[in-house]
């Protein structure tokens, strides 16, 4: 087994936001989700998994996920093949429902205790999607613009380290429509790029 293998393994069995949390506990049973491998030169940066990802284990199965799947422009057997891709959410656990019924914000306590060793054992990462406002957050730092349009428009300052994307939620149909560019000019290059990487 390896470092990172046994790294993945403690994040799995992490119960940090039930007997440690920051704030209120997490109203359910943890349930990590996560995809690592040291061989990944692609990584997707989400955000949390929603409920049907929290019951299937497995992210991105549901229509957030076709949507990125199709801007990536791969299979579902390319997307899910761990030695190629990588999947790792700002918070491994379905975080819970807010008032009205959307999800609520990744918990903190995931980022700060997993995601800068997580990292180290991936060398061969060439390009991270940083899909939704807090992975750009926390990937982009002081360099993240003032806004997640403004952000994912300036994506030629982050690639090909980072690339900034929307959620692919159906939520934002009406960002999507909004910003033609985004599927003009950049959904090329993020296609062009995840072939590149997938070898």
């Amino acid at each position: 087994m390896t470092k990172l293998d046994r790294f993945a393994t403690d994040i799995r069995a992490c119960r940090i936001c039930v007997e440690n949390p920051r704030g209120k506990s997490l109203p359910h049973e943890p349930r990590p989700v996560l995809r690592v491998s040291r061989t990944a030169r692609l990584c997707i940066a989400g955000q949390a998994p929603g409920t049907r990802v929290h019951a299937s284990g497995t992210p991105f199965t549901d229509p957030s996920g076709d949507r990125l799947r199709d801007w990536m422009g791969v299979t579902p057997d390319e997307f899910y093949d761990v030695s190629r891709i990588a999947i790792v959410p700002m918070g491994f656990c379905f975080p819970g429902l807010d008032a009205k019924g959307g999800d609520l914000p990744p918990r903190r306590e995931c980022a700060e205790a997993w995601r800068p060793g997580l990292f180290d054992l991936m060398p061969k990462l060439e390009t991270i999607l940083l899909v939704g406002q807090y992975a750009q957050a926390w990937h982009l730092g002081k360099s993240r613009k003032e806004s997640l349009t403004a952000t994912v428009a300036a994506w030629r300052e982050y690639y090909p380290g980072f690339l900034p994307l929307p959620h692919p939620s159906w939520r934002n149909n009406a960002w999507i429509r909004k910003n033609p560019w985004f599927e003009m000019e950049l959904l090329p290059v993020l296609k062009r790029d995840v072939r590149r990487l997938m070898g």
